[in-house]
């Protein structure tokens, strides 16, 4: 099964480039192949591709000036994004189960398509603190290390076992 997957650049990362290219795992790396990406009013650079659903995929853009670079969801500072494509029909994991995760923090994991435990299980923790500081400065206490451990657990179903990674983890906290 395929799920939509909107790709958009950002105008403050486009800058003066005026077109680009979308390359990762789904095209092979390979330019030729590349989709291109369609410039809108705003100064974004956008394309929507159909990939695998419950894959995993590594990304980034490479534009007419030369760049490479990678998209808001992703940050700046990591050498590619990651995409885990989840159905849009299933239906969301509850995130709050994740400790330090509470209903804010996951209204903004959903909007980084971050849905399920297995989509946080594989996101990078630079990711997660980039969310979290681009969210404001209420947010940038938080520290998202703890959170794709115990949502593998989760996407697991070994709850025991996060119980008391949880445990450990209020402990170190206090």
């Amino acid at each position: 099964m395929k799920t939509k997957v909107d790709f958009t650049l950002s105008a403050e990362i486009v800058s003066e480039a005026t077109s680009g290219l979308l390359l990762g795992d789904f095209n092979n790396w390979d330019k030729e192949s590349a989709v291109s990406l369609k410039r809108k009013k705003d100064g974004t650079l956008k394309t929507t591709l159909f990939l695998e659903t419950g894959e995993t995929y590594e990304y980034r853009y490479l534009l007419n000036d030369g760049r490479w670079v990678n998209d808001d969801r992703a940050g700046q500072n990591i050498e590619n994004c990651v995409l885990f494509v989840a159905a849009e029909n299933v239906k969301p994991d509850d995130l709050t189960k994740i400790e330090g995760v509470g209903k804010k923090i996951a209204e903004l994991l959903i909007a980084e398509n971050i849905t399920t435990f297995e989509a946080l299980s594989n996101a990078s923790l630079e990711t997660l603190q980039n969310m979290l500081e681009s969210a404001g400065n209420r947010f940038k206490i938080y520290n998202p290390a703890s959170w794709s451990k115990q949502a593998q657990l989760a996407a697991e179903s070994k709850w025991d076992a996060l119980k008391s990674l949880q445990k450990e983890l209020k402990i170190k906290k206090s």
